[in-house]
């Protein structure tokens, strides 16, 4: 096979919609170009500083086609790694080498990685709200777009609290219950199952919420309403509780979405503590530590549902969707609805159908990204106060 020499390496944070995204383009020399997703929201001009001033200097000149070799590269040459800065840059390149490499191909991603595990993935989506009646409006609106799998939420991460008495002066911040989140959810899940039986699967994202006995107590309690997952129960630095956990309960634990490192997750799936690993693409370092990860998972009996949020570009959405038609042991993609500016950016934007997505065709990831429509959209900051989430005294909880 011939070399395919990087030529450059481009990289755009830009904000469309609500979030900011970093997106990263390698040409060749051979006229055929890749697109990455490198998006951290939170530190986006830090990713593209990454991609600019060390990564593209190091391609420059390199084989394309050598994509583990230079996925090695890249993570070994900052020395220090398996940071979310350093790993969504590496990401954005290895999945626009990966793109490369299907339209060298003529072969959509997944058609790359091995062909079909199945033919189609179920998709899950949203319902949130304040209060019942406006939840049941939620779900019944996803339920008729096809869905058979939601994610049930009342309220903000934590819940919205009814009753909070905080000291005088209290610190900015998010403010909730964990009390009360425990009781209003578990309610919450009874009328669910009350009104609607079992005629769709219920999720739910405690989002690190909880302390770790609560996060027994919590896990225990919803065994009764048989939760298609749970996820982030705990915060990754409590993540060995997961061992009196699974001893205690057989609620279906989802997480990783918080994983930057094959040390967070590699104990959690030696010794299966988890039910489906949550890990977000970009943010492990791409496709090819995702394709490692999975695999992995797949010999412990660990289930994939990668993380598929908001802030993420198509390109990495397509992504996922690509591994999961492939995959032989993914079970459910998230699903939610990119927003206006975003699709007068990007083409060929995966979409569910009937609750399920369907495989790309388009050689390489598929996703096609308008250079001149995305500068109308600059990169802005904001502080993210929904980090600050705090317990009635002041505390901040740590997700």
């Amino acid at each position: 096979m011939t070399p395919t020499i990087i030529t450059d390496v481009k990289s755009f944070a830009i904000k469309p919609d609500r979030h900011n995204l970093v997106v990263v383009k390698i040409e060749t020399n051979k006229g055929v170009h890749g697109l990455g997703c490198a998006t951290f929201q939170f530190r986006p001009l830090a990713v593209k500083t990454v991609v600019d001033e060390y990564l593209k200097p190091l391609l420059i000149g390199r084989d394309a086609n050598a994509i583990e070799d230079l996925w090695q590269v890249m993570n070994v040459n900052s020395y220090w790694r398996n940071g979310p800065v350093t790993n969504n840059a590496i990401s954005g390149v290895d999945m626009a080498l990966w793109d490369i490499k299907g339209k060298l191909s003529d072969m959509p991603l997944y058609q790359l990685l091995g062909g079909k595990a199945r033919t189609a993935i179920p998709a899950y989506t949203h319902a949130v709200a304040e209060d019942l009646p406006s939840l049941y409006k939620e779900i019944d609106q996803i339920r008729e777009e096809g869905y058979q799998y939601i994610r049930c939420q009342l309220g903000f991460y934590g819940g919205s609290p009814t009753n909070l008495q905080t000291p005088e002066a209290p610190l900015e911040g998010s403010y909730f219950d964990q009390q009360e989140y425990m009781e209003t959810t578990l309610k919450m899940f009874g009328a669910i199952r009350e009104k609607y039986g079992n005629d769709f699967q219920i999720l739910h994202d405690v989002h690190e919420r909880l302390h770790p006995n609560q996060a027994l107590q919590f896990a225990k309690s919803a065994e009764q309403y048989q939760l298609f997952f749970l996820e982030d129960i705990l915060p990754p630095d409590q993540n060995e509780w997961l061992k009196q956990l699974r001893s205690q309960s057989t609620t279906p634990i989802a997480t990783g979405e918080l994983f930057n490192n094959p040390m967070e997750w590699k104990e959690l799936v030696l010794h299966r503590q988890i039910d489906y690993m949550r890990a977000h693409v970009s943010q492990i370092g791409g496709i090819t530590p995702a394709i490692k990860l999975a695999h992995f998972c797949d010999a412990m009996g660990i289930r994939m549902a990668w993380h598929t949020p908001s802030d993420i570009t198509p390109v990495g959405l397509a992504v996922n969707t690509h591994l999961n038609i492939h995959l032989h042991n993914a079970a459910i993609q998230e699903n939610i609805p990119v927003q206006e500016n975003a699709e007068r950016i990007f083409g060929n934007v995966p979409k569910p159908k009937n609750g399920y997505f369907y495989p790309i065709e388009e050689a390489g990831i598929g996703v096609t990204f308008d250079e001149a429509a995305a500068q109308e959209f600059p990169v802005v900051y904001r502080p993210h106060e929904w980090t600050q989430s705090r317990t009635p005294d002041g505390t901040i909880v740590t997700p």
